[in-house]
């Protein structure tokens, strides 16, 4: 018998092997990069220990090739955290190999920050006011939502004091010498500090225009928060056309972000090669320093905070952590809270949370309870404060915090949320931005770390309330088992 032969007879093997092929090429490019990269940082330290000086054009040709090779791998896999690593390596190569031409590079940096200065107020208005009149359900729930929000800012605030206290320890900014005109910046920010009174007055706006013009971050949350409230007390059909604009324009200022964060390559590339240029490379060994703060301050977090919270309510923490595990893990390797809200819905029914607090705090905990991000956000602030050169006394710091609080609020779902918080706060308290371009380098490593403590923080809060609430079943450790 002759079998015709059609598109089903015959195996789709194109679609397939062209696959294969590509992620061959992919892993052969990423081989080629680190053999090259390996080569280029032997030959680079025997021309810095003056082992072979006669390598150094050699050791220079061989760094930028390994750079071109990892800017290749970048385009295979169509990446923007591997683009901005190629900028921070071409910068930083061309600042140590061309500082006269690095110099001139810091344009690119300006327009960049100009960029991200302009998205900061209309997101913040735009998510504070669906994050919060766009909630009737809060009314609802009653007494599960104010403890939801009672837990949520308690633990945000305990992080964030972590965060405060691991930086002032490790004083990672101080290693950081900025040029001599961001120096000259910061000496004028050395004011005698203002009196409480008048502190609490610039906390309100007189001119929202004006609080916008100036960035005065903590203004514009104060307007929007006020004005979130007055329109949820105005009737529904009123209040629905004003709160779809609103989140026609959170929804508009996520693209938006999004598309400026495509510049963030070109934005490394010319501020890091500016500042290497001016201060030779030693400028990236705090960067480092402040990594291993953060993740060294989010395990204490976790130690200190999270798990006394659990046993406390007397949660099984075995069986707690073998079900938290998969979003944990999921949240780590993709930096993305959101992408583990489905899977740490069904874990937790799955380990005997009624479904309507799942349902209720799990979402309402990645606006408000972002534990990770709280704790990076207040490291962050002060690493900016610290590389200025710039003394700050505990109340100035507790000023900055509660600027944070208010600001990362209703944020979740927009790309590098907790640096467009950091940079907002910065701007508002007229900090240089060198420090920030530093920071925005290493955000990829610092994101996968907070996201993590983030959607456990949101894990435990999950089933810490419904303890509370006497929903917990007591046979809610069979039900991880199975679940697991």
């Amino acid at each position: 018998m002759i079998v015709p032969l059609t598109s089903r007879a015959i195996p789709n093997t194109f679609g397939s092997r062209a696959f294969a092929d590509a992620t061959r090429m992919k892993n052969k490019l990423l081989v080629a990069a680190v053999v090259s990269a390996t080569i280029a940082i032997v030959a680079s330290l025997l021309v810095g220990v003056r082992v072979w000086p006669n390598l150094a054009v050699a050791a220079t040709v061989l760094r930028w090739l390994a750079i071109a090779l990892i800017a290749a791998y970048a385009t295979s896999r169509r990446s923007l955290t591997a683009w901005i690593l190629v900028g921070l390596l071409a910068g930083a190569e061309l600042g140590h190999d061309a500082p006269a031409v690095a110099a001139k590079l810091q344009v690119l940096g300006t327009i960049f920050l100009r960029l991200i200065r302009v998205i900061i107020a209309p997101l913040l208005f735009a998510v504070l006011v669906v994050g919060i009149a766009g909630h009737p359900d809060l009314k609802k729930v009653g007494r599960l939502g104010i403890k939801s929000l009672v837990y949520f800012e308690a633990v945000s605030t305990i992080a964030m004091l972590f965060g405060l206290a691991a930086i002032n320890l490790s004083r990672a900014g101080e290693s950081v010498h900025l040029p001599p005109s961001s120096t000259a910046t910061a000496q004028t920010l050395n004011v005698s500090p203002h009196s409480a009174v008048q502190i609490i007055t610039d906390i309100f706006p007189e001119n929202i225009a004006k609080s916008v013009a100036e960035g005065q971050v903590l203004q514009i949350v104060v307007f929007s928060i006020l004005f979130a409230f007055a329109l949820g007390l105005v009737p529904v059909a009123r209040r629905r056309p004003m709160l779809e604009f609103a989140e026609s324009l959170s929804a508009t200022m996520f693209k938006f972000t999004n598309m400026v964060m495509y510049a963030a390559p070109i934005g490394v590339f010319g501020v890091v090669a500016y500042t290497v240029g001016q201060m030779g490379l030693t400028v990236l060994l705090p960067l480092l320093k402040l990594l291993a703060t953060m993740y060294i301050a989010l395990v204490l977090f976790i130690l200190c905070v999270l798990v006394p919270i659990l046993i406390l309510a007397r949660i099984p923490l075995r069986n707690f952590v073998r079900v938290a595990a998969e979003p944990v893990t999921l949240g780590f390797a993709t930096a993305s809270s959101e992408a583990t809200l489905p899977i740490a819905m069904e874990k937790m029914e799955a380990f005997g949370v009624p479904r309507q607090i799942v349902a209720f705090v799990l979402p309402t905990g990645y606006s408000f309870n972002m534990d990770g991000a709280s704790l990076y956000q207040s490291l962050g602030l002060i690493f900016v404060a610290q590389a200025a050169g710039i003394h700050l006394s505990f109340g100035q710091q507790a000023i900055m915090v509660l600027t944070l609080l208010l600001s990362s609020k209703g944020t979740a779902g927009v790309a590098r949320a907790s640096f467009l918080i950091v940079f907002a706060a910065a701007t508002s308290f007229h900090l240089p931005m060198e420090p920030l371009f530093l920071l925005f380098a290493i955000d990829q490593l610092m994101d996968m770390g907070r996201t993590a403590v983030t959607v456990l923080g949101n894990c435990v809060a999950c089933v810490v309330i419904a303890r509370w609430e006497g929903e917990l079943p007591s046979f809610a450790s069979a039900k991880s088992e199975s679940a697991a």
